[in-house]
């Protein structure tokens, strides 16, 4: 009988181990359709999602956001000094051209990122447009990731793909964020979301 209770246990423990596996594994967080994982890796180390939301343009669904970071942040100052890799990911929702795009990165920079920052990394923004401007449009549906690999640098990835070159410094990086945690971000109520204010 006692054999048989251990047995019993042993089945309920892992049954419950292996539901709250399948719990975890599938958990996401869903911005108008696209799924932004609880969790992912970078550069070999776990980050957690800290926050995702959806950004919109004259009521047009644009991309939907995602910030990925070792442990969660809930102030911009905090994001920023985060130590180890960093994600931020967009998933975009309409087809948009490279020079839109381009554009809308720059405004970004400009709105957040004071003179003398952007003079410290004039080359790696120049760098950063070249690397669009090969892109005919990113389309509905493709994921741009942007991530910070501590010692490496800044690299981007379209679908998973690595495009243009290493950006090395942590500078440039936070500078990108800026585009949506600075003082003029490009969605404010995106900006709440990636500090992780909850879904409404």
């Amino acid at each position: 009988m006692n054999v048989m209770n251990g047995l019993r246990v042993k089945a309920l423990l892992a049954a419950a181990l292996c539901a709250v596996t399948l719990g975890s594994a599938s958990a996401a967080v869903d911005v108008a359709g696209v799924k932004f994982e609880d969790s992912l890796k970078v550069a070999g180390k776990d980050l957690v999602l800290n926050g995702a939301g959806l950004r919109t343009k004259f009521f047009v669904k644009v991309y939907g956001a995602g910030l990925y970071l070792p442990s969660r942040e809930t102030t911009v100052d905090g994001i920023l000094k985060s130590d180890g890799p960093r994600r931020i990911r967009l998933v975009m929702m309409r087809d948009t051209g490279s020079d839109d795009f381009g554009n809308a990165f720059m405004n970004g920079l400009n709105n957040n990122v004071s003179k003398e920052d952007k003079a410290k990394i004039i080359t790696q923004i120049s760098k950063y447009g070249e690397m669009f401007a090969l892109l005919d449009a990113i389309k509905k549906g493709d994921t741009l990731d942007t991530d910070w690999i501590p010692g490496t640098g800044t690299q981007c990835y379209l679908n998973g793909k690595k495009i243009g070159s290493v950006l090395p410094d942590q500078l440039f990086f936070n500078s990108v964020l800026r585009i949506w945690l600075g003082d003029k971000p490009a969605d404010s109520s995106l900006k709440e979301k990636l500090l992780g204010a909850p879904k409404a």
